[in-house]
């Protein structure tokens, strides 16, 4: 089907439920990054290092939480009106789900450099400083674009009629093997692998004569990346689903309504990664509690 054709379809019942439990949780996601990213601008007690990568991937969240929603809404409307129809920006929206998805998954990748910079190279403070983070910031969105090219300008992106969402078909191809392992493996398994490695070097400092104030501060670090560890192992589950599909895809024909069935997994997992974030993410908690507080003094100072 084209952009100005459609034709009617035949939907199961659980279609408009799914695609309501998606919108619910894309909305949530929405709301909360948007809260995170309002505080770490206007609360100068953020305005850190570490508050700008973590602020990097709440914008990386909120970007794929937007685009997800809009996706969802023309699923909907899809499945509403019982019709096959592809709509102008429908490709769009899956060449910006694939950005957004390396954006996400190498904004940990560079939290965990940094944590691993500010460990191992302490003294190397040009590394570690405000313009160079930010430099590798918009360096990874830029590479984001440019490395998803291939999907859109190979006509790889296509609109799945069955999942009524415009998607890569998967099957065993190059295109398929480069999105995994440029979108997923790398930056996971690097942050993996440098905790690992944080793990190692923690514990040969602790058999050292090490000043305690340096190994108290290498915990402190160690627990910051170990955080970063719990929120990929969170994508990690909740993407089994998706992962598992493309393995099957290697060797036969995934399931029908495969990519419907994996994206309620991804929705539900952008919910508890942002709460997750949030329990993580001192500074924020900081500047709720005290925007909590202040609202019953305020009330208090009103009625006296």
């Amino acid at each position: 089907m084209y952009a100005n054709n459609s034709s009617t379809t035949n939907i199961q019942s659980w279609f408009i439920p799914f695609d309501i439990i998606n919108i619910i949780c894309l909305i949530l996601v929405i709301i909360l990054a948007f809260i995170f990213l309002f505080i770490i601008i206007f609360d100068k007690t953020c305005h850190t290092v570490p508050m700008i990568l973590i602020a990097n991937s709440c914008l990386a969240e909120l970007v794929l939480a937007i685009d997800l929603f809009w996706m969802a809404i023309f699923t909907l409307d899809n499945d509403r009106k019982q019709q096959q129809y592809e709509d102008l920006f429908c490709v769009f929206r899956g060449y910006i789900t694939y950005v957004a998805c390396f954006t996400q998954n190498y904004s940990y990748f560079l939290q965990a450099i940094y944590r691993y910079l500010t460990i191992v190279y302490p003294s190397r403070l040009f590394w570690q400083s405000k313009r160079v983070q930010i430099f590798l910031i918009i360096l990874s969105w830029i590479i984001a674009f440019i490395c998803v090219f291939p999907h859109l300008f190979t006509g790889r992106i296509i609109y799945q009629v069955d999942d009524q969402m415009c998607q890569m078909s998967l099957e065993l191809s190059f295109i398929t093997v480069y999105n995994v392992v440029l979108l997923y493996l790398i930056p996971m398994n690097g942050t993996i692998l440098i905790y690992f490695k944080l793990v190692r070097y923690v514990k040969e400092m602790s058999k050292n004569v090490t000043p305690a104030n340096t190994l108290l501060r290498v915990e402190r670090e160690l627990k910051m990346i170990r955080r970063i560890v719990i929120l990929v192992s969170m994508l990690i589950t909740f993407g089994l689903t998706y992962a598992i599909f493309i393995f099957m895809s290697f060797f036969t024909q995934p399931p029908k309504y495969h990519f419907r069935i994996a994206y309620i997994f991804v929705n539900v997992s952008l919910v508890f990664i942002l709460i997750a974030l949030f329990k993580f993410t001192d500074p924020i908690k900081t500047s709720l509690m005290k925007i909590t507080n202040r609202r019953p003094n305020v009330v208090i100072a009103l009625l006296t």
